[in-house]
């Protein structure tokens, strides 16, 4: 059951610190944490950002991988009212620059091993600089908050206040900054913790990136109830299998490429899953296969869930594995609305695709900074406008069938087409490009380049890929280019995309996660 007197992050750290001191909130590694050491830690580091000029309702951004810091740097955040921007820690500096200039951050906090990127940017940055780890310049973060009191600063937040700002890319390039609430996190914490099998005794494993809501988003449902959460820096299928044996793995949330892996990991034959109770799994499809496989090794509840960075994460979940329901993503949670609508924003018949609408308490409070994009995405009566095309059965699962917008899901990870179709078009030899997603047996979707050569020129696959490289995350790279004389455009000038997949997609179910 949820408790009564958690409504923030920084609770989490309060309550627990108070009723259950000794017992374990984080284990990392060899570190183990108490909750009440996660209490007088993120206090800490709350006076250490308030003596950096960080107030209510000001940014500190985070780029670093998984690890007991982003914790204590979220707890201590929402001490003070403040707005924690978890950076995707694969971007290249340049679109780190976008974010840290966008979100006007007043602090960064970067791992050791990303220091390399925000150097590459120094010389453009406003924000003060703290390092995780050992840097000849910027103060070690343990150092920066050992200096300060353990007094909680207790800055009082409602429920509309925000309390992260999660960057997702947008159709057009550069991404957006979602405005998540206390209330946004905590309607959904309390309600959707039954539903996957969570309570104060769980061992929950927080293994996926916590600039992703598959990571944070999971990880806090899991401290609100009070369970010890096992943090794994990378998403390494050996990893994960010592930590199911080693703690006792209850809960965990893995995007189906990586349940593929484990599938495939030496030991996994060998290894004890008799503790686990429920497997989440989303963010991009699932094949009948791996599910049947999961199944049989697991032993346990395989729960499929679908949302957005908009939405806080899963609206929908799916528990029963019927065959004619594997491509459903379920149905939604008892506080989510949901509803399919033509383009005129009509409500269609059960059966009939059109765009998924959903309104729930779950729904972001718009883009930061950006008024345009919130408009075109939240319509005044609070409807969000997904973007994802699929239609509702009679007993009301929703199936979906495909993105309105034609964003690519490789590894669980969103591309879209405009961001590398603009990057390619700077280079000399590329004449006209389009961007498509073609199926991959490991990634779902691989990111695939169709390029008209620029006349009089011939470019190399390899070579439009480096440069590629140099401009964008390794996961947004093109797997393979294609050379073709002319794109299939419409008459006012579109390219046809759905024209160029075809060929790829013939006899491949399309589905979205």
């Amino acid at each position: 059951m949820p408790h009564p007197d958690i409504a923030t992050i920084a609770d989490i750290a309060r309550v627990f610190g108070a009723e259950r001191p000794e017992a374990t909130a984080l284990i990392a590694g060899e570190r183990t944490v108490t909750f009440a050491d996660l209490d007088a830690r993120s206090s800490r580091a709350a006076q250490a950002f308030r003596a950096a000029g960080v107030g209510f309702g000001d940014r500190v951004a985070f780029i670093e991988k998984n690890g007991v810091e982003f914790f204590e740097i979220v707890c201590a955040l929402s001490k003070l009212g403040a707005i924690v921007v978890p950076v995707n820690w694969r971007l290249a500096p340049a679109e780190m620059l976008h974010i840290l200039r966008d979100s006007d951050a007043r602090v960064v906090v970067v791992g050791t091993e990303f220091s390399g990127h925000v150097e590459a940017i120094e010389d453009e940055l406003t924000c003060a600089v703290v390092a995780v780890g050992d840097h000849p310049r910027w103060p070690g973060y343990d150092d920066w908050i050992a200096g300060h009191p353990a007094d909680d600063p207790c800055v009082t937040t409602q429920p509309d206040d925000v309390a992260f700002l999660m960057y997702t890319s947008g159709t057009t390039g550069a991404p957006k900054g979602v405005m998540l609430t206390n209330d946004n996190y905590f309607c959904k914490a309390t309600g959707i913790a039954e539903r996957w099998r969570f309570d104060a005794d769980s061992v929950s494993l927080a293994v996926m990136p916590m600039f992703h809501m598959a990571g944070s988003g999971w990880a806090l449902v899991g401290l609100c109830e009070g369970a010890r959460t096992v943090v794994l820096r990378d998403v390494d299928p050996a990893a994960i299998l010592q930590a199911v044996a080693r703690h006792g793995i209850t809960n965990m949330l893995l995007v189906p490429v990586v349940i593929q892996r484990l599938l495939d990991t030496p030991g996994v034959e060998s290894t004890d899953f008799s503790a686990l109770r429920a497997i989440v799994y989303g963010a991009s499809p699932i094949t009948d296969d791996v599910l049947v496989r999961a199944l049989a090794r697991f032993n346990c509840d395989l729960l499929q869930v679908y949302g957005q960075t908009e939405t806080t994460g899963s609206i929908t979940q799916l528990d029963e594995h019927r065959p004619e329901l594997l491509r459903s993503c379920g149905k939604p949670f008892p506080w989510v609305e949901i509803r399919i609508v033509d383009d005129a924003g009509r409500d269609l018949p059960p059966g009939t695709v059109g765009e998924l609408w959903t309104r729930s308490r779950q729904n972001m409070r718009g883009y930061w900074n950006n008024p345009d994009a919130t408009t075109a995405t939240l319509t005044a009566d609070g409807w969000l406008r997904t973007g994802d095309a699929g239609y509702v059965d009679d007993a009301g699962h929703v199936f979906l069938q495909d993105r309105v917008k034609d964003m690519i899901v490789s590894g669980g990870e969103n591309v879209y087409p405009t961001e590398v179709e603009n990057a390619l078009m700077t280079h000399p030899d590329v004449g006209d490009v389009a961007v498509i997603g073609v199926p991959d047996a490991t990634w779902g979707e691989a990111v695939t380049a169709i390029v008209v050569p620029a006349t009089g020129t011939s470019p190399a696959a390899a070579e439009l890929i480096a440069y590629a490289r140099e401009r964008l995350a390794g996961y947004k790279l093109p797997k393979s280019v294609v050379f073709t004389d002319t794109l299939p455009r419409t008459p006012s000038g579109k390219v046809l995309k759905r024209a160029l997949r075809e060929p790829y997609w013939e006899g491949v179910g399309r589905r979205i996660g």
